[in-house]
């Protein structure tokens, strides 16, 4: 009895010890986000935007002190997390929906895009990590895409200054994509269903998607949702092949020895959660409550990946990034478009 009043009060101690070591973090992480929502809800801004400029702002905290393992925990744990609920988003519906030439067409623009990405990236000396990075996160869906993407990718000196400018890249881009996409549309002459194709087929991050559908029509916002959702289930079969692919080519990692996992587990789990929203086992107040903590997730996450990355090293990333961030950005609206004309 007394053996097992030592061992409850051993279990307790060391649940308070990780508590107390991972809370300074995990509440900062929590203070940028919610401040980051708070501007988005009240002055427009995107919410990955803010949060990414405050954490930021707030990086001297992840340099030293009681804070660093929280916002290091925030910024890969809380991150694959986020990732693996977003399954919750996406069932075999969506495809089943649009139509085999529709869902064709979007497969082809994402794997498409993320060649172009690395072809130009190689091409303009970057390396096919960041062409994979930033054609990854165009393709799919913005800053969630990017975030995940990089938790497989093997880590370098560049790895958290190329996400922190893909995610600020992609974040900026769909921001202008939602104001001018739907203008654009309006001068192509494009009806409800083909705005709504373009819109969901080419913007990067689904709440400017829905901003820029919903601005259009009623009818083009749910097209665009629809075709923007098809994008984002694109995001486990990505990270599947990719982990495949590194874990073949570069074997054992040379510091610990281990070779990467055959398939990471917040994609098992992102396939887990679509496919039991496939079979209707997730109730709609259910799916909605877990589309709001997949959200929460990655705004921290993001936070916590700002304040580990410094400005200056961003500024770095040079003129080059910048281009062909922009390049894959008119790549795959370019696709879209020309697809989108022949199948309809």
């Amino acid at each position: 009895m007394m053996t097992s009043a030592l061992s409850q009060r051993a279990r307790t101690s060391r649940a308070g010890d990780v508590f107390r070591q991972y809370a300074p973090g995990l509440l900062v992480c929590a203070v940028v986000g919610t401040a980051a929502q708070f501007l988005s809800d009240h002055y427009g801004a995107p919410a990955m935007l803010m949060a990414l400029l405050l954490g930021i702002a707030f990086g001297f905290l992840a340099e030293d002190g009681r804070c660093v393992p929280g916002i290091d925990l925030t910024a890969k744990k809380v991150l694959r997390v986020g990732v693996a609920i977003l399954g919750a988003r996406v069932s075999a519906e969506l495809m089943v929906g649009l139509g085999p030439e529709m869902v064709g067409l979007l497969i082809l623009a994402v794997i498409f895009t993320i060649a172009f990405g690395v072809v130009c990236s190689r091409f303009l000396g970057r390396g096919w990590r960041f062409g994979v990075l930033t054609g990854g996160a165009v393709a799919i869906c913005g800053a969630s895409a990017a975030m995940a993407i990089a938790a497989v990718l093997p880590k370098n000196e560049n790895s958290e200054s190329n996400l922190i400018f893909t995610v600020l890249g992609v974040t900026v881009l769909s921001t202008l994509a939602m104001i001018f996409y739907p203008m654009l549309a309006g001068w192509m002459a494009m009806d409800d269903s083909q705005s709504g194709v373009f819109i969901g087929g080419t913007i990067h991050d689904v709440a400017q998607v829905v901003g820029a559908g919903f601005s259009v029509s009623d009818s083009a916002g749910e097209v665009a949702t629809l075709v923007k959702l098809i994008r984002v289930t694109m995001l486990a079969p990505v990270i599947l092949i990719l982990s495949l692919v590194i874990r073949n080519s570069m074997g054992a990692d040379s510091a610990t020895g281990a070779r990467p996992p055959l398939i990471p587990f917040f994609v098992v789990a992102f396939l887990i959660f679509a496919a039991l929203n496939s079979f209707g086992a997730i109730p709609a107040g259910i799916s909605t409550l877990l589309s709001e903590v997949s959200r929460w997730a990655l705004l921290l996450s993001v936070s916590a990946v700002g304040m580990k990355t410094s400005l200056k090293r961003v500024l770095e990333v040079g003129g080059q990034a910048i281009f062909l961030i922009v390049a894959e950005t008119l790549f795959i609206a370019a696709f879209v478009v020309a697809g989108g004309k022949l199948i309809s």
